[in-house]
């Protein structure tokens, strides 16, 4: 809820989402953009840092999606208690992954030279993964806990304020720092850090005030409805025995999901650096997933926006209404990736390939990857980006990280290697039959998620809530 506690549908918490998911993830990719005019080495160094970023923001949405699911289920309890233990629990499991980050940095800068890879590349990874890192410890970490509050707090509108604050000061900090100062890729890694400054500022001062609104509102507003029976975990007050393990038990899966994403990442870099023309393939790679996360970005936003909304819904036992809010979000969400990234693809692969990259041979294989590879690969991600945060919204986290397994473990990866041993035995290109390997992967996975989640709501709203109790 807003500062007025206004009720909003999931659509109305999610289209600021989308907004400032896309800016900011356009804005950031300006990474690329300044890298692409220091040389096709340093867009490989960032592109063979994603699977370590993964890595970030696997713990940095698995710390959120457990405190924003549970502060929004205090929030429908009124439970000033609960909310006091999970503020308090989740400060001190931010710090600890604070500092694990920050040391996480300086084992790049050491061990960047041991990995073998291509020439060029090495002291390009070593600097920019070292500074990234380190910024990422000591200035984005912390917004875990403002910005779970004010999603909690269905304030979807500061979120895309805090993200927007980010995505500018990404761009004006790369300006100032590659262009201006020449600092190379060490610029573009202190900016990317420096940049969740400002908007770690504006969350927190969003947040407190959003919770002195919500004091106030609570003084005069009806008492929380009555809980029947001793609840599993809890206290008789309605206090959380253990904080701390029920923030694990939700979100060490939703991190482990993400790994399992990086692990993906990690072996097609490890097998694109194999190719003949590896350093052309590893920043095409980069040039095509930063292309498919942008035209993922207002799905995704939906999806962050899933977590809160259907928390609050299933607390009032309002299945109903949990289904036919996720029916719209599908079908605006597949309508998007038709009508609009499909055709932008199409039309935009070759100008984007020809200004993020330098080299013949990497324009070549990004403007495949961005026209034929990016729309089918949007299309086929939906079912898993929705239905993730809906079974964390219910609280549960083993169906997210059991599909992840099965399809960054078991499908994905082999998949890949299949489709481009295929792609060489027809005479094909593999850096193209890799990537379509990746997406039958996603395909079977997506399909299997969403037939999990149909059916678990069906239970789930044949189950008698607690006001049917009552009666």
């Amino acid at each position: 809820m807003s500062e007025t506690g206004e009720s909003k549908s999931l659509i109305a918490l999610a289209w600021p989402l989308m907004i400032s998911f896309t800016l900011r993830s356009l804005l950031t990719s300006i990474d690329v953009v300044y890298a692409g005019q220091l040389g096709d080495s340093a867009v490989a160094a960032i592109g063979l840092f994603f699977p370590i970023e993964f890595c970030f923001i696997a713990c940095w949405v698995g710390s959120s999606s457990a405190l924003t699911s549970h502060l929004s289920k205090a929030m429908g309890e009124k439970s000033e208690g609960q909310l006091a233990q999970l503020l308090k629990t989740s400060g001190g499991m931010v710090a600890v992954l604070s500092v694990f980050f920050a040391c996480l940095g300086g084992v790049l800068w050491f061990a960047a030279p041991h990995l073998g890879l291509p020439e060029g590349v090495t002291e390009e990874f070593r600097v920019y993964g070292a500074t990234a890192m380190i910024g990422i410890a000591c200035c984005a970490f912390w917004s875990v806990l403002p910005d779970s509050l004010i999603k909690a707090h269905h304030d979807t509108r500061s979120t895309m304020v805090a993200g927007l604050i980010s995505g500018v000061g990404n761009v004006v900090l790369n300006t100032v720092f590659v262009l201006g100062l020449g600092w190379g890729v060490f610029g573009i890694g202190l900016a990317t850090g420096l940049a969740r400054l400002g908007s770690l500022l504006y969350a927190l001062y969003r947040a407190r005030k959003l919770e002195a609104a919500r004091r106030e509102r609570w003084k005069t507003e009806p008492p929380p409805r009555k809980r029947y029976g001793k609840r599993p975990g809890f206290t008789e007050a309605g206090l959380y025995n253990r904080p701390l393990a029920a923030l694990l038990a939700l979100g060490i899966p939703s991190a482990l999901t993400y790994v399992l994403m990086s692990t993906e990442s990690f072996l097609v870099n490890w097998v694109l650096s194999r190719f003949a023309d590896s350093t052309a393939a590893i920043a095409a790679y980069a040039i095509y997933h930063r292309a498919i996360m942008l035209s993922l970005m207002p799905v995704i936003a939906t999806g962050v926006a899933v977590l809160p909304f259907v928390a609050r819904m299933a607390g009032e036992g309002r299945y109903d209404d949990v289904r036919a809010q996720l029916k719209n979000a599908f079908f605006l969400a597949f309508g998007f990736v038709v009508i609009f990234v499909a055709p932008g693809c199409w039309l935009g692969a070759d100008y984007v390939a020809a200004f993020l990259s330098k080299g013949a041979r990497t324009r070549e294989l990004a403007a495949f990857g961005i026209r034929y590879a990016v729309p089918l690969g949007a299309l086929v991600s939906i079912p898993f980006i929705l239905c993730r945060p809906t079974f964390e919204a219910l609280q549960r986290g083993a169906p997210g990280l059991t599909m992840a397994f099965v399809r960054y473990l078991c499908l994905s990866a082999p998949l890949a290697l299949l489709g481009a041993h295929v792609a060489r035995s027809l005479d094909q290109d593999p850096f193209g039959g890799l990537i379509f390997g990746l997406l039958s992967g996603s395909l079977l996975v997506s399909l299997g998620f969403l037939a999990w989640l149909v059916r678990t709501l069906q239970v789930l709203g044949a189950e008698p809530t607690d006001a049917s109790v009552a009666g």
